[in-house]
């Protein structure tokens, strides 16, 4: 199997076969992702979800913000079980969507574990991390607002799904902030892209 050009194991593919199966039942009785994008989730939801390891793969410690149906944390946390290393830690306040990632990443062998909690009260939980993960979670400025903890003053990384409009949101987000940025474009929309930020800085008033 392949997904975005990349060769893909059996055994993680079984996983992601399991992981779908999984969605598709949950999705059925609570709101996971946008309805109309449910019949394309291989492609808009799983392999764009595996661009985040892709770009990275290495037996981290990651954080994903607003995990939300599990994309990209789950996925992630699945290819980290062929690694067996790495760990995702899941933020996800939603009480349903929690038991929902729970389920998933028990029933696939992921390597993750969820939280319950808001983004903003997760840090005093979860003070460390290597790379920090969000998708369809809010605009770049807020992100940078919401993973500035661990981004300042760090070697964190964090990659942010962005679609067409990404330009506009990193001029935005240059009107309180300072990074470095990596642009890489998406293997599977079209003028979208995952946004690699690092450095990230308070921008200096005046």
């Amino acid at each position: 199997m392949q997904l975005n050009g990349k060769s893909v194991s059996r055994e993680t593919q079984d996983r992601l076969e399991n992981f779908s199966k999984l969605f598709m039942k949950w999705a059925g009785t609570i709101n996971l992702v946008a309805p109309s994008t449910i019949g394309e989730i291989w492609r808009r939801h799983i392999a764009d979800s595996a661009q985040i390891f892709q770009l990275s793969p290495q037996p981290q410690n990651w954080l994903d913000l607003g995990s939300g149906g599990g994309f990209p944390g789950v996925i992630t946390a699945i290819f980290l079980a062929e690694l067996q290393d790495g760990w995702v830690h899941l933020v996800e306040s939603n009480q349903k969507k929690a038991a929902f990632l729970r389920v998933a990443l028990a029933e696939t062998g992921a390597r993750g574990s969820v939280y319950p909690l808001r983004i903003e009260n997760a840090y005093s939980s979860l003070p460390v991390c290597d790379a920090i993960s969000a998708r369809a979670l809010a605009d770049l400025d807020q992100l940078l607002s919401l993973s500035s903890p661990w981004l300042i003053g760090s070697e964190t990384r964090a990659f942010f799904h962005k679609g067409r409009d990404y330009v506009a949101e990193i001029e935005k987000a240059h009107s309180r902030w300072d990074f470095d940025l990596v642009e890489h474009a998406s293997a599977v929309e079209a003028n979208s892209v995952v946004l690699e930020i690092s450095g990230l800085r308070h921008k200096n008033p005046g």
